[in-house]
């Protein structure tokens, strides 16, 4: 008698993680809310006085400028938390490049050239200006280039392009926790300096945004090349 081969079940590629069992959706999440409830408040007012930071008073169009920028990048790390979120792309394609599109197309004068025009007359050193214009270029040129390659259907592109933006996006908040470490660590290892902890402060600024923007770009590309991004790029698409 013959007999038919055994059936054996097809492997299982097992369910996919909800949202909130993601090792890193609702932290990132978390952590954007943090940050943009105690940066942005002191702006809210539209008061020079109430900034957190110096102000200049020329040239007139300054800090309506810094105010578009701060609202802007507001909104930009706000949709960044939705395109990045796995379940959006998968479920609701077209909400993803909804926002994506307004991801641009409010970032690009509200962010990028904002950021470009008020960068060079930032308080700080010279350098901090040039950081901040090279940051400027180098975000809207990322942005471009992503936008470029989802025309195309390249998405793998398209992904890692948007992904170095963000990384410059919330360099700003990345800040926020290195420059003080920075500046606890050269106060335990050689002191203040003669214009006391703001003047170390200023002094470490450059590094602080060198730190932040150099740092994880490095260590974006490795994840590229090397980690689960570098699989999932060929393998998932996120429209």
């Amino acid at each position: 008698m013959v007999t038919a081969p055994p059936q054996h079940p097809a492997p299982s590629t097992g369910a996919r993680k909800p949202w909130w069992r993601r090792t890193w959706t609702l932290p990132f999440a978390l952590i954007t809310l943090v940050f943009l409830s105690t940066a942005v408040p002191p702006y809210l007012s539209l008061d020079p006085a109430a900034a957190p930071i110096p102000i200049r008073p020329e040239p007139a169009w300054y800090y309506p400028l810094l105010v578009t920028h701060i609202f802007g990048g507001t909104l930009l790390m706000l949709i960044a938390v939705a395109q990045l979120w796995p379940w959006l792309r998968r479920t609701r394609p077209a909400l993803h490049r909804w926002s994506g599109r307004v991801y641009l197309l409010a970032g690009l004068p509200m962010v990028g050239l904002a950021s470009l025009l008020i960068g060079p007359l930032a308080h700080g050193s010279t350098a901090v200006a040039f950081n901040n214009v090279v940051w400027a270029l180098a975000w809207s040129a990322f942005t471009l280039l992503g936008f470029a390659a989802a025309r195309r259907k390249d998405f793998a592109r398209h992904r890692e392009w948007m992904l170095r933006g963000v990384v410059l996006l919330y360099a700003v908040a990345l800040a926020r926790i290195t420059l003080p470490l920075m500046v606890m660590a050269f106060l335990w290892l050689g002191g203040a300096p003669a214009g006391g902890v703001d003047a170390l402060v200023e002094e470490l600024a450059p590094l602080s945004l060198l730190v932040n923007v150099v740092f994880p770009l490095l260590a974006l590309e490795w994840w590229f090349q090397y980690g689960r991004g570098s699989r999932s790029s060929r393998t998932r698409s996120p429209h």
